[in-house]
């Protein structure tokens, strides 16, 4: 089952980092849904959502370094 508190972060061609959140009913674990819907040869970073500021105001403005993008790669 997914693990409801991780967020999975990873840069989108445009330079805005994308929040992949899993579904409540999830039945994949979030290692498996990074896997599966980060899209092909995008790396990515799975983090607690208390790292993923609430305020979405800025959202296109956060940051994450690409050498910080190091839990795997989309498949």
């Amino acid at each position: 089952m997914a693990d409801q508190t991780k967020r999975i972060l990873y840069m989108q061609d445009s330079g805005v980092i994308a929040v992949i959140c899993p579904a409540s009913k999830e039945t994949r674990t979030v290692e498996e849904i990074a896997k599966k819907d980060v899209p092909t040869g995008k790396k990515y970073k799975i983090v607690d959502s208390s790292e993923v500021p609430t305020d979405r105001t800025f959202r296109n403005a956060w940051e994450i370094n690409e050498s910080e993008l190091t839990d795997g790669v989309g498949d």
